[in-house]
């Protein structure tokens, strides 16, 4: 069952006055602990290092004093919450729970170490769940006497906000302890999906492309504030992928992607960064340390994303071809007054006084350009609404790049002119995250799991599903095939499933 919704789940959550256990205070564990509580649980929090559980319950009455000064919670509600948490001084002092969530540092090792003696310590019917991110959950129950009462409950940070939590189902599960997991989640205000027991479950899979395609594309060289832009200001992203990293913690992120890579026997899609181990090696984890891909220490400058200086407006605008989901851009013309004309052609272009403007199919601009001075511009989420697009034109054509900057500006955009580099940074990045999605599809797990885990877990403005909808599974494959023929890269491969669906002309996903 993969995920699965509300109505098809039988079972039912755990009793109100059941009490849960929280082993690890760090921040994910104390926002299970905020949650649980809130629901009305009693909450046993436990942390092997001395003061932290304590710590981690004033850090949650100071964030509910907050929520009561603005008017969002009633101070009786604030103190009967906190109330319902208490520190334990030994692990042996979670014995009355009826579950345990372990939020501990991801290592393996430690993990089942802690469920081995928990199994000594909670009565035989208490279920032991696991918060990681990215590790095998069916190997973590294997170290058990009674691997069937293990299963994942993967929140989200923050996660009292965040929405999304994966139930991870691993083999030796039974139905009763995935069922109670499930409704127990849902009783807590989630979006609860059972997913397979797979590296990453859906969410940090899935979403590895997004971290790794920026930091390929580092090297290329544009610079950081350049990539987050592209993906926020033009594809619609809440952040780009170098502010999440430092919001996460680099260490964090890099052994989440490590733990992928090693799971999928070093398949190269998932490969480390040698540039984000060096920020760890050097301390630089983002927020929490001061200094990551961004500079937090008080009165740093923000750096931003370069603009194009002004370009030329055009004279003559004619449009060639089906845009496809660069459609807009006809419209957003004529209400600029650049008075397009429509011509004939199966191949898709703007001819923007003879220069070749052209979205973006993951080769060369150099490639392109033999025949006519060719930009490539960038994928958008809403051509007609973003504030930024990117181009690139081939080296030495900075003529051809100033005429399609005049043209994007004098439709209202900002621009990047980016190095000629393939597939530029959206376009590179959705294709990447639709191809892992056509992946999970091929092992069962539904398009709407997917898209519902990419949303609500990463706040994505669409699944990687509804993205290769609006863009096509066959531009898509053009994409990656080129993405792939010109770096040479295995990463790149084209999954059979978003392979099939391409031939096939699919629009549904599935």
């Amino acid at each position: 069952m993969s995920g699965a919704d509300s109505a098809a789940v039988e079972g039912a959550a755990l009793a109100t006055d059941a009490p849960v256990a929280v082993i690890g205070a760090g921040t994910m564990g104390a926002g299970i602990a905020h949650v649980a509580a809130a629901a009305g649980h009693p909450v046993l929090l436990y942390d092997a290092r001395e003061g932290a559980a304590r710590n981690a319950i004033d850090a949650i009455a100071a964030d509910l004093a907050r929520q009561v000064a603005r008017g969002k919670l009633s101070r009786d509600a604030a103190d009967a919450l906190t109330g319902r948490i208490r520190a334990l001084s030994s692990l042996a002092e979670a014995a009355p729970a009826k579950l345990v969530i372990e939020a501990i540092l991801e290592d393996l090792a430690a993990k089942r170490a802690l469920f081995a003696q928990l199994e000594g310590i909670v009565a035989a019917d208490a279920v032991l769940a696991t918060n990681t991110s990215s590790l095998s959950v069916t190997a973590l129950a294997g170290g058990l006497r009674h691997p069937g009462r293990c299963v994942g409950i993967h929140f989200f940070n923050p996660a009292p906000v965040m929405k999304l939590v994966e139930i991870v189902r691993p083999l030796t599960a039974s139905d009763a302890v995935v069922q109670t997991a499930f409704h127990t989640a849902q009783a807590w205000g989630k979006r609860a999906l059972i997913v397979p027991s797979t590296p990453g479950f859906i969410v940090n899979r899935v979403a590895r492309p997004f971290y790794a395609e920026a930091l390929r594309t580092l090297t290329a060289p544009a610079g950081v504030p350049d990539i987050d832009a592209a993906l926020t200001e033009s594809g619609g992203f809440r952040m780009g992928p170098f502010q999440v990293m430092d919001l996460i913690g680099n260490d964090v992120n890099a052994a989440v992607t490590r733990s992928v890579f090693d799971a999928f026997a070093y398949e190269r899609r998932f490969a480390p960064s040698l540039a984000q181990q060096a920020l760890v090696d050097a301390g630089w984890l983002g927020r929490k340390s001061g200094r990551g891909f961004y500079d937090y220490t008080p009165g740093a400058p923000a750096p931003a994303a370069r603009d194009a200086e002004p370009g030329p407006r055009p004279s003559r605008v004619v449009v060639h071809g089906d845009l496809g989901v660069a459609a807009p851009l006809f419209e957003l013309a004529v209400a600029h007054g650049l008075a397009p004309r429509r011509a004939e052609g199966a191949e898709p272009f703007i001819d923007v006084d003879g220069i070749a403007v052209r979205l973006t199919d993951g080769a060369l601009a150099a490639e392109q350009s033999r025949l006519r001075p060719t930009v490539l511009f960038d994928l958008a989420l809403d051509y007609a609404a973003c504030s930024r697009v990117v181009i690139a034109a081939a080296p030495g054509g900075d003529d051809a790049a100033a005429a399609a900057a005049g043209f994007f500006q004098t439709l209202g955009k900002r621009v990047s002119i980016l190095p000629d580099f393939p597939g530029l940074v959206v376009m590179r990045t959705v294709a990447a995250l639709s191809n892992e999605a056509a992946g999970m599809l091929a092992e069962g797990v539904s398009d709407d799991a997917i898209d519902l885990a990419m949303t609500l877990g990463t706040n994505y403005p669409f699944g990687p599903i509804g993205w290769a909808r609006r863009i096509g599974w066959e531009r898509l494959l053009t994409v990656l095939e080129n993405l792939s023929r010109v770096l040479g890269a295995e990463r790149y491969q084209p999954a059979l499933m978003l392979r099939r669906l391409a031939l096939a002309g699919s629009t549904s996903g599935a």
